[in-house]
């Protein structure tokens, strides 16, 4: 995420939660405008793309949550952007220059949490061979993103309760207790107040977190977003892989605004991504995936064959040039073909090797025979 570290929170005025009676007069249309034109420009900066109310609503949250240094408890469907919204939590807010540490809580061990959120001393258990800060310390001064709350286990549950009372710590193994300058804010996909029903989850805990609490809305309750979204994603994937501009096609956009997107947003992205990059000319038709999307017409035995052969080319070329790093001489050799023969192959598809340059992927090795 590209963001300037000196935005003025001045055009983030008509948004804060100052009181009504230290707020300045109302400004002019003009004044008005040009606050509302610089708003729009900051959330695109930060990836934050919607017109719809409910998405209007989640952004006017989040410049108030960035003014107050407090929890911040993020709530959603899976795919719906908490991450998004978390960085921009952070990155709107004063402590923009400082850490933002992501740390999904899944991902735990239940029974090394201690020394993964406060770090430990040497010799502090059998492979304790140095001292290493946790995940609290490197977020200093910024902000600490608990990614998936809700699949911390009871354990973890304590330790997180017990640093967010008093903003200190000690590590595994250590005698100096230590505070923390920090911020947190937690996400969850399921709604924690359920979790709490089901004794899943500790409700004192629960409390800590949900100070300042934002609900994200599902992809289907932003109708009018789907189709300005999978146009940014397009526009995007254009300038990441160098290639023309594309769009969708009439019957396309109709489609988008007919599903329901149980996926959210990540899953708009994934199709656009998918589509950009193994449907050739500049007007993308969505290709059915699922009986629901077929559209009743029957092609031809020929021209479903020429279609998929196509497609299969395509999205081999695509696999075969991210792991070669665009590398024609290598992708030859890996996929056993000419070098000549491979690279009018990639030209026939449009694919501009430089686009698969810079895109990190495992290490190639190629066997000797």
């Amino acid at each position: 995420m590209h963001v300037n570290p000196h935005t003025s929170n001045d055009s983030r005025a008509g948004l804060s939660m100052t009181p009504d009676s230290a707020r300045p007069a109302a400004p002019a249309d003009g004044a008005v405008h040009a606050a509302d034109e610089s708003t729009a420009a900051e959330c695109a900066r930060l990836n934050l793309i919607g017109e719809s109310p409910a998405f209007r609503h989640c952004i006017r949250l989040i410049y108030q949550m960035a003014a107050w240094d407090a929890t911040v408890l993020i709530q959603g469907e899976t795919g719906t952007g908490k991450e998004l919204a978390a960085r921009a939590i952070h990155y709107l807010g004063r402590r923009r220059s400082a850490p933002f540490i992501p740390v999904n809580c899944g991902a735990l061990p239940e029974t090394l949490v201690e020394s993964e959120l406060f770090g430990h001393v040497r010799g502090a258990f059998t492979d304790a061979r140095e001292t290493r800060s946790g995940v609290i310390a490197q977020a200093e001064g910024g902000t600490l993103f608990l990614d998936e709350v809700e699949a911390m286990g009871p354990r973890a549950q304590v330790a997180l309760l017990r640093f967010l009372q008093d903003s200190e710590y000690r590590p595994v193994g250590g005698t100096v207790v230590r505070g923390a300058n920090v911020r947190v804010v937690a996400s969850s996909n399921v709604p924690l107040a359920e979790l709490v029903s089901r004794k899943a989850f500790r409700s004192d805990l629960l409390f800590r977190l949900d100070v300042l609490p934002l609900a994200l809305p599902p992809l289907r309750e932003r109708e009018a977003d789907v189709v300005i979204l999978a146009l940014a994603f397009l526009r995007r994937f254009s300038r990441q892989y160098r290639q023309q501009p594309k769009t969708l096609d009439t019957a396309s956009l109709a489609w988008l605004q007919r599903h329901t997107w149980p996926g959210n947003v990540r899953e708009l992205e994934n199709l656009m991504h998918r589509q950009f990059l193994l449907f050739d000319g500049d007007e993308i038709a969505l290709t059915p995936r699922d009986p629901d999307e077929l559209s009743g017409e029957h092609p031809t035995f020929h021209s479903a064959k020429q279609r998929a052969i196509a497609e299969f080319e395509r999205r081999y070329l695509v696999a075969l040039l991210l792991r070669a790093h665009g590398n024609i001489s290598l992708a030859a050799r890996l996929s056993g073909k000419e070098r000549s023969r491979l690279g009018k192959l990639v030209k026939k598809h449009h694919l501009d090797r430089e686009g698969f340059t810079d895109i990190a992927s495992e290490p190639v090795v190629i066997a000797r025979r």
